[in-house]
């Protein structure tokens, strides 16, 4: 599990996505956010633009990231 230190209130979804390397570019985050490849708090999103705020749990292709 990766855990990622949030510094605001928030990070966008892509963005998280690209900080924590499971994918390369914002475009490509889009893409894998969109086919519903990314799971939030255990549920499938499509929000490009969801808020992931402290406590929450992303899914990716087998890897788990934690904010903290």
């Amino acid at each position: 599990m990766i855990e990622f230190e949030l510094n605001g209130e928030y990070i966008p979804l892509i963005q998280l996505l690209k900080a924590t390397n499971l994918v390369q570019t914002g475009g490509e985050a889009q893409i894998v956010v969109s086919e519903g490849e990314v799971s939030y708090n255990g549920q499938i999103d499509t929000r490009k633009r969801l808020k992931v705020r402290k406590g929450d749990v992303i899914e990716f292709r087998g890897q788990q990231v934690r904010v903290i």
